[in-house]
């Protein structure tokens, strides 16, 4: 194995991990996991980084159906399943967020001609080709990769829309 490989092999482990974080935690962190479940489909109306009762039963719920210990916390294997398992283009992203669809915006930027390294970690250079990218197609050039930056990223083609994922909402005692 070269050491170009095993960083490689590195960058790409740390793309599809996260800090562990609980119920009642906030940040920029939480807001991640907010953006990464409703890209799986899970009703999260709002991404504000706090993790309340609705992002926590929305954690158990991925838990519950990918076969993880259902406990509510956001450790190495539920952020593993989440980011891997994330497709493409069904959330927005942003410096510092990892995960299978960061790895597939970096591919993307190297179709469009920018020289990014794919690892899976939403870094300063990829900010940069982003912004460079939005300027050309005179978009906001802010970094951010919404639905429009990722159609234009695809050559027109929209983005796949997340399947929707019912979960127990206790307080409505209900499925929604």
């Amino acid at each position: 194995m070269t050491l170009n490989q095993k960083i490689t092999d590195t960058a790409c482990d740390a793309a599809f991990t996260g800090k562990e974080i609980h119920p009642w935690d906030s940040g920029p962190v939480v807001a991640e996991l907010q953006g990464l479940l409703r890209a799986h489909g899970y009703t999260i109306r709002i991404i504000d980084g706090d993790f309340g009762s609705l992002t926590e039963a929305a954690v158990r719920s991925f838990q519950k159906k990918h076969g993880l210990r259902i406990n509510g916390v956001v450790g190495p294997q539920t952020w593993a399943a989440l980011k891997s398992t994330v497709q493409p283009g069904t959330r927005v992203l942003r410096l510092g967020y990892t995960g299978n669809d960061v790895y597939e915006l970096q591919g993307l930027l190297q179709v469009n001609g920018y020289e990014v390294s794919r690892t899976g970690i939403f870094d300063r250079k990829t900010k940069l080709a982003i912004k460079d990218f939005q300027q050309k197609h005179k978009l906001k050039d802010n970094g951010i990769v919404n639905s429009i930056t990722w159609t234009l990223l695809r050559g027109g083609y929209p983005q796949p829309t997340p399947p929707k994922e019912p979960f127990w909402l206790p307080s409505f005692l209900k499925w929604r």
